[in-house]
């Protein structure tokens, strides 16, 4: 069993919910990425359970580097919910991996109140050369402004699910300048 990083004490039961959602984004990361999108899944839920959004990573079949699971899934709840600012309808985002540096800065200010995620980025750093970017003791940040995080939930799922991606040679995207990644780390 993964031990769980949080920035509260584990709460037994929004961990058992995380774990049934993420198991599911794992279940269906598959057939997303059948269809052309990148590794990654996000779902938005209301305090009441009910599914919001859900969305995966469409950097490539949209053709734009902004275009990543938690991104998408953010765009839509707000299209759906009618507003720019989630903070009145006490939300949580799950996501199949540590959200990277430019997603944190979409959930803080996007008012999701919870982020639950399950492999880490050194993990999806490690098996796919994605950069995820620098974030600064971002659980703490995140505690600071009122967003609860639960990560490295069913991550051993996770690392499988991108192994299979770069078994499939997939496209790991990023610009030609991000070269910090030692490719000789990337697991096969």
């Amino acid at each position: 069993m993964n031990t769980i990083i949080a920035n509260e004490k584990i709460d037994d039961v929004k961990l058992a919910q995380a774990r049934k959602i993420i198991s599911g984004l794992y279940r269906e990361m598959p057939e997303y990425i059948a269809r052309g999108h990148g590794p990654f899944l996000a779902a938005i839920y209301d305090e009441k359970g009910n599914q919001i959004a859900k969305a995966a990573n469409s950097v490539i079949t949209d053709q734009c580097s902004n275009h990543h699971a938690e991104i998408n899934a953010i765009y839509d709840a707000e299209k759906t919910l009618k507003t720019y600012d989630l903070s009145a309808h006490n939300l949580s985002l799950y996501i199949t991996a540590e959200p990277c540096m430019m997603c944190v800065g979409a959930i803080m200010w996007s008012g999701i109140r919870a982020v639950y995620f399950g492999v880490p980025s050194n993990g999806v750093e490690s098996i796919t050369g994605f950069d995820e970017g620098f974030k600064q003791d971002w659980l703490n940040e995140f505690k600071q402004r009122g967003i609860t995080v639960y990560g490295n939930i069913e991550s051993d799922s996770g690392e499988k699910q991108l192994r299979d991606y770069m078994a499939q040679n997939r496209i790991v995207y990023a610009p030609k300048n991000n070269t910090h990644i030692d490719k000789k780390r990337i697991k096969p």
